[in-house]
């Protein structure tokens, strides 16, 4: 029986996870959300043809937190109103978590070890729908889930 080093072995926090779309080949690459006292994730999503969508994600208060994600495409950057934010946004909604045995959860903080499985519900016709896609952006429309594949170093 050969022993697995105990690093392989590891978690792999959430800020550095990586996950994969198996039908469009679609990436998500989490990175340190920073400072932000609002953000508590942020990441990439990689599509076909070299389109990034920028990706954050906010805990709502109350008895009901969850982590509202939102999906950006090419939003202006500095001093943004609500309305160029909404224009550039292509996906918004809760971002779930499975694990191995099914059972789900919500996506975790930074710090928490990265689930086995994301869930973007209504990923795939939201995305469809937006300005990224079609001759100019992306071609292959990934499904609602993302499975983890690795970890950065």
């Amino acid at each position: 029986m050969t022993m697995i080093p105990a690093a392989a072995q590891a978690a792999c926090p959430i800020q550095l996870a990586v996950y994969g779309e198996a039908k469009s080949g679609a990436e998500i690459d989490f990175t340190p959300a920073g400072t932000s006292a609002t953000i508590t994730n942020a990441f990439r999503m990689i599509l076909d043809n070299n389109v990034v969508l920028d990706g954050i994600a906010m805990w709502t208060e109350g008895s009901a937190a969850r982590p509202h994600g939102s999906l950006m495409y090419k939003c202006p950057t500095g001093d943004v109103t609500g309305d160029e934010l909404a224009a550039c946004t292509v996906w918004e909604g809760v971002i779930y978590s499975a694990d191995d045995k099914g059972g789900v959860g919500l996506l975790p903080a930074e710090g928490a070890d990265a689930p086995k499985n994301l869930i973007f519900p209504d990923l795939g016709p939201s995305l469809e729908m937006s300005a990224a896609y079609g001759p100019a952006g992306f071609s292959k429309v990934p499904w609602d889930i993302f499975v983890l594949k690795g970890c950065q170093e």
